[in-house]
């Protein structure tokens, strides 16, 4: 239990330094999508041999697994990443992941509206949290300067959270966790990359020194963080959490994530969310967790389902 708990946290917090190692080439002048396709790019190719050590020869498992993995690179990986790397643009590394994780409320009412899966008091909530939450972040009353782009790209990033909970519940159990993350996130790259290059993207990218953490670095430092770290590392991690605790309980311990890239975008980029959006932050985590327990309860899983939930989120 403790290490998969250790693990679970690592997993977080190396997700959560993607905002700002992000936040560093986009500022240097790389566009989102090409620091998306970058990651997504090197992560899938140092996965690869493990997915395919994970898929022992069945191949037969992969093959029939190509439009669910191919849907999964296009929205859960490459729309939501997109869409949180250009929200980091213009908001707050915090504020924007708030805005990605607003998602699960998405994921119920979809649940609702598809499969008539009504949700129960514990998830009306944990929902109704989050959406106060989400109005305290966004600062209605007050009047936060708040880019309305960023806005836009932070709801654009829940929407693919919220596609890459409901489509990790329909992949082929066969296929493992592994294979799906580095099959998603080689589509996701290919996809980028095609879009850049018949122009519908722009893919911009400088190879010159940038700022990280106050100091001038190489832009490989930031590259290799995106990819190694809150990719590889972060997936790796993830992965051996859920088998050892189950993803309900890993992907509970995953939402620590919102707190590791707060404190790492206030340590590094010296950014820090005003006290209404910092209580706002806190009914978001608040309702996500309530709706979480509500699904780890064992009247609202069908036997058989252990592993339904997701494993990692969809950063």
């Amino acid at each position: 239990m403790r290490l998969g708990l250790a693990l679970a946290l690592l997993s977080a917090a190396t997700f959560g330094t993607s905002g700002t190692f992000a936040r560093s080439l986009i500022d240097a002048g790389w566009s989102a999508d090409a620091a998306v396709a970058a990651r997504v790019g090197i992560a899938a190719l140092i996965l690869a041999v493990p997915a395919a050590l994970a898929l022992r020869g069945r191949w037969h498992v992969a093959r029939r697994s190509l439009n669910s993995v191919g849907l999964f690179g296009l929205l859960a990986v490459g729309g939501a990443q997109v869409g949180f790397f250009n929200a980091v643009r213009y908001l707050p590394v915090g504020v924007a992941l708030l805005l990605e994780y607003s998602g699960i409320v998405l994921v119920v009412l979809w649940m609702w509206a598809r499969h008539g899966d009504r949700p129960r008091k514990l998830t009306v909530a944990g929902a109704a949290a989050a959406v106060v939450g989400l109005a305290l972040v966004l600062d209605i009353a007050g009047g936060a300067d708040l880019h309305p782009l960023g806005v836009v790209w932070g709801l654009v990033a829940a929407v693919g959270l919220a596609t890459y909970f409901v489509l990790s519940a329909r992949v082929d159990e066969e296929l493992p966790s592994v294979a799906l993350a580095c099959g998603g996130m080689a589509f996701g790259a290919i996809i980028l990359v095609a879009l850049g290059l018949i122009g519908v993207l722009p893919l911009d990218a400088t190879f010159g020194p940038v700022q990280f953490a106050g100091h001038t670095v190489s832009w490989l430092l930031p590259i290799a963080g995106l990819s190694l770290v809150a990719a590889v590392v972060a997936y790796v991690a993830g992965i051996g959490a859920a088998r050892i605790l189950g993803a309900p309980l890993a992907s509970f311990v995953g939402l620590t994530e919102v707190l590791f890239a707060v404190l790492i975008a206030w340590l590094v980029l010296g950014e820090l969310p005003s006290i209404v959006q910092a209580i706002g932050g806190t009914f978001i985590i608040a309702g996500i967790a309530l709706v979480r327990l509500d699904q780890m309860r064992p009247a609202r899983r069908a036997v058989g389902d252990a592993n339904a939930e997701p494993v990692l989120a969809g950063r």
